[in-house]
């Protein structure tokens, strides 16, 4: 059975979800974010005790197929961004019908409904908060980053970056503030 899951970002979180499963006594096939499958279907009361369980360590189950797609479509994006490796030419457009085999337009339009917010303001806040912790790990040069990203040049980054935090990112190096959202709350 397939159990589609709300907020896994990380490989912690991985670990939390793959705890509760075990708590409840339920064999797992696979985990990964933002999915589980399990290795027997689930009851209705299982599926509740599980929602419960998920929901004291900040995770919701997802039942709505609208709840689904906008998971997936975050999880997607978060992937994305981790891996540093995004083209200067990059459409969130192309690269999402691609993945999930529907027309933008659908996509965005569930996504904006899910989230009160759009599916573009959603992809820069992401990558602002990466910029921040790129930023603060100080391994990376602005160009760097900026390319990695996927950003034409270092001054978009900067003005993205300055309309999300309302500072620049030399200002937000220099005075070494953490100031990062969880990206489960974004």
């Amino acid at each position: 059975m397939q159990i589609n899951i709300k907020n896994m970002v990380c490989e912690r979180c991985i670990a939390a979800v793959r705890n509760i499963f075990d708590l409840l006594d339920v064999k797992l096939e696979k985990v990964q974010l933002g999915v589980v499958e399990t290795v027997n279907e689930l009851s209705h009361q299982d599926l509740d005790r599980l929602e419960q369980g998920l929901k004291t360590q900040g995770f919701e189950l997802l039942r709505s197929q609208a709840e689904i797609l906008t998971g997936q479509v975050k999880n997607e994006i978060v992937l994305l961004i981790a891996g540093l490796d995004i083209a200067e030419d990059f459409l969130l457009s192309g690269f999402l019908s691609a993945r999930f085999h529907k027309h933008y337009t659908a996509i965005s339009k569930t996504f904006s409904q899910q989230e009160n917010t759009t599916l573009e303001q959603y992809f820069i806040h992401q990558k602002v908060e990466k910029v921040k912790e790129l930023l603060l790990y100080g391994e990376l040069t602005l160009t760097e980053i900026s390319g990695k990203l996927g950003y034409k040049s270092v001054q978009h980054l900067s003005s993205q970056f300055r309309n999300i935090t309302g500072s620049s990112p030399t200002d937000f190096k220099s005075q070494n503030r953490s100031g990062r959202i969880p990206l489960d709350k974004i």
